[in-house]
C-alpha cells in the first residue's frame, strides 16, 4: 500500500497495513488543519484588505506619516497611534525582561525548596489568566496613582530629560508600559523558564567540573544554551504588547499627539480601533480597518523577525 510513497518515515512503513492507513490519515488531517489555518489568515487579510481600499485609495502609504485624525474632515493618519504602539510596547518589554528572564533563572535553579517553585510557578501562570480588563481597572485605581504620585517627582528632579519634561496629568505612556510589562510577564517567565530546564544537565555538570561558580555556569553556560528559547519569549511577549487592547485603552490616556516624555498621554492602533469603531461610518471605518491592517502588518514583522533571530542564534 505504502510502497510508493517514499517520504513516510520508515517507522510507519514497517507497521501493519491498518496502522499505516491510520498514520496516513492522521498525517492527511493534520496537512489539511495546518492550510485551513493559513487558509484563514490570508481571508481575514483579504477582507481587512477589502475593507481599507477606500482608505488606501485615497491615502496611500502618506497614511502612515500623517498625525492628524479628523472625523469630521475625513482626514486621517496613523503615525502617533504606530509611536504608541511601538513605545509602549518596548517600555513594556523593558521592564519585563529582566524581571521575567531573573525569575525563570530563580524558577529553574535550586534556589528554593521544591514546594515553594511549584507554587511560585503556579501564580506566575495565574498572571496570565486575569482578563486584561481587570488589569486595566486594578491600573485605573491603583498604579495611575503611584504613577502619577512618582511623576511629579521624576518632573521636578529630571524634567529636563525629554522623557520626564511634561508634568503627569493621570494616564499616560508611562502607566501603559507598566501594566503591559506585568501583563507580558507571564509569557517571558514560563517559556524562559522552559528554556533553561530543557538544557541538558551535563552542560550544568561540565562546567562546575571544570571549576566555575553557579553564577558563571547560569551566565556563561546556561543562559547563552536556552538564549534562543528566551529570544522566542520575549518575540512572542511583543507581539502580545503590540496587540493589548482593553488594558492599555484604559491606562494610555488616548491622545492622537507625539510626545517624547513617558508621562504624557499617548494612543496605540488597538486603543483607536476599541474606541472609535463602534461608532464610526463612511470612510472612518474604512480608516480604521486600514489602521487594523497596519497593526497586522507590525505584528507579522515581530514574528518573523523572532524567526530569523531563533534560527541564526540556533545555527550559532
Amino acid at each position: 500500500m505504502t510502497t510508493n510513497l517514499p517520504h513516510l518515515p520508515s517507522a510507519i512503513k514497517n507497521r501493519s497495513e491498518v496502522e499505516k492507513s491510520l498514520d496516513i490519515g492522521f498525517i492527511s488531517l493534520t496537512r489539511i488543519f495546518a492550510l485551513a489555518i493559513a487558509a484563514i489568515l490570508l481571508w481575514i487579510t483579504l477582507q481587512v484588505t477589502i475593507g481599507a481600499w477606500p482608505a488606501i485609495q485615497k491615502f496611500g502609504l502618506g497614511f502612515l506619516a500623517q498625525t492628524t485624525w479628523n472625523p469630521v474632515n475625513d482626514d486621517y493618519g496613523v503615525l502617533p497611534q504606530v509611536y504608541g504602539t511601538l513605545i509602549s510596547a518596548f517600555l513594556g518589554l523593558l521592564i519585563a525582561i529582566p524581571i521575567g528572564v531573573g525569575t525563570a533563572i530563580l524558577l529553574s535553579e535550586d534556589f528554593l525548596p521544591s514546594k515553594i517553585r511549584v507554587v511560585l510557578v503556579f501564580l506566575v501562570e495565574l498572571l496570565a489568566a486575569i482578563p486584561s480588563v481587570v488589569y486595566g481597572v486594578w491600573g485605573i485605581f491603583v498604579l495611575v496613582p503611584i504613577l502619577t504620585n512618582l511623576g511629579r517627582w521624576l518632573n521636578s528632579s529630571l524634567g529636563f530629560l525629554p522623557i520626564f519634561s511634561t508634568p503627569p496629568t493621570g494616564p499616560g505612556m508611562l502607566a501603559a508600559g507598566v501594566i503591559l510589562a506585568i501583563m507580558t510577564l507571564p509569557i517571558i517567565t514560563a517559556i524562559s523558564r522552559d528554556a533553561l530546564i530543557s538544557v541538558p544537565p551535563s552542560l550544568r555538570q561540565a562546567s562546575l567540573g571544570l571549576g566555575a561558580t553557579r553564577w558563571e555556569t547560569i551566565f556563561q553556560v546556561l543562559i547563552p544554551a536556552a538564549f534562543s528559547g528566551i529570544v522566542s519569549a520575549v518575540m512572542l511577549a511583543l507581539g502580545r504588547a503590540m496587540g493589548e487592547t482593553m488594558a492599555v485603552t484604559m491606562l494610555i490616556g488616548n491622545s492622537n499627539n507625539i510626545s517624547l516624555s513617558l508621562l504624557a498621554p499617548a494612543n496605540t492602533i488597538s486603543s483607536l480601533l476599541a474606541n472609535q469603531f463602534s461608532e464610526a461610518s463612511g470612510l472612518q471605518v474604512s480608516a480604521l480597518m486600514y489602521a487594523a491592517l497596519v497593526l497586522f502588518f507590525l505584528t507579522l514583522i515581530v514574528n518573523v523577525l523572532a524567526e530569523f533571530i531563533v534560527n541564526r542564534v540556533q545555527r550559532i
